[in-house]
């Protein structure tokens, strides 16, 4: 199967996966009750009676570590396709291993199902992972920390749950189908979204999945859409020797639906 094919494919399922939006429009009423800080991010990046997103294109551009025992930082571009209700993504990169080498990539969360799949050239497969519940459960942990592009999704009318952890921390708790997971989220004084955590998420080691705590950091907030959003970022594993950064990224173009 050619790879634009698989693209074709993955694609047509995740829009097949959409569901009707819950609400239209937010509701700043609807943050009654919510910690502190989470009442600070959304009044801080959204303006009652913004649209909710249903849907978003996303064009980026950075590096990604594709080393083992020491960094390996090759350069990346990538098309990633974003639904919100049900939950999913599909992200296509091209990763230049050396100059005329490229390794294509689909990373995806599809109607309750992950995927990673790997291609030299987009023909020869080096990686292909798929109905894991391990895998499944790190691809919606993605969607979720990614929601601070697409923040409406975040409000407990999308189906969030918010808990208090400090005065600039809580505790955010999503559920789709099966999966339920949660992540702690910390936000800067005056609202964004400065870093996500998870205790622990699904990696790949030596061709096998494994597991560790894992981060995201974002910065350069920019109006988009009509929110305040991130477009630039940094994931990283937090492993017993320290941090170790392997996503370097900034999304070059963001293009919303929204309900109507």
């Amino acid at each position: 199967m050619s790879w634009s094919t698989g693209t074709r494919i993955l694609r047509e399922a995740l829009e097949a996966s959409r569901e009707p939006a819950a609400i239209a429009r937010y509701d700043a009423r609807e943050l009654g009750g919510l910690p502190p800080p989470v009442q600070r991010f959304f009044r801080a990046v959204l303006t009652d009676g913004q649209p909710v997103v249903t849907a978003v294109s996303v064009e980026q551009a950075g590096t990604i570590d594709m080393g083992t025992s020491k960094p390996r930082w090759k350069p990346f571009t990538a098309q990633q396709r974003i639904v919100t209700r049900r939950p999913g993504f599909d992200w296509d990169a091209r990763i230049m291993m050396l100059p005329g080498v490229p390794v294509r990539i689909h990373d995806a969360y599809v109607a309750g199902v992950g995927t990673l799949h790997g291609d030299l050239f987009g023909l020869v497969p080096v990686v292909d992972l798929t109905h894991s519940a391990e895998l499944a459960r790190g691809e919606l942990m993605r969607y979720f920390a990614e929601a601070a592009w697409y923040p409406t999704a975040l409000l407990p009318s999308q189906g969030v749950r918010w808990e208090a952890v400090d005065e600039n921390s809580a505790l955010a708790t999503l559920t789709d189908g099966p999966v339920s997971l949660a992540l702690t989220f910390r936000f800067h004084p005056d609202g964004p979204i400065d870093k996500v955590r998870a205790a622990s998420r699904a990696r790949m080691v030596d061709g096998q999945l494994s597991s560790a705590p894992w981060q995201g950091r974002f910065r350069d907030d920019a109006n988009r859409g009509g929110m305040q959003v991130p477009l630039q970022g940094e994931v990283a594993w937090i492993l017993p020797e320290g941090v170790k950064p392997y996503w370097r990224g900034t999304a070059t173009s963001l293009t919303y639906e929204f309900a109507p």
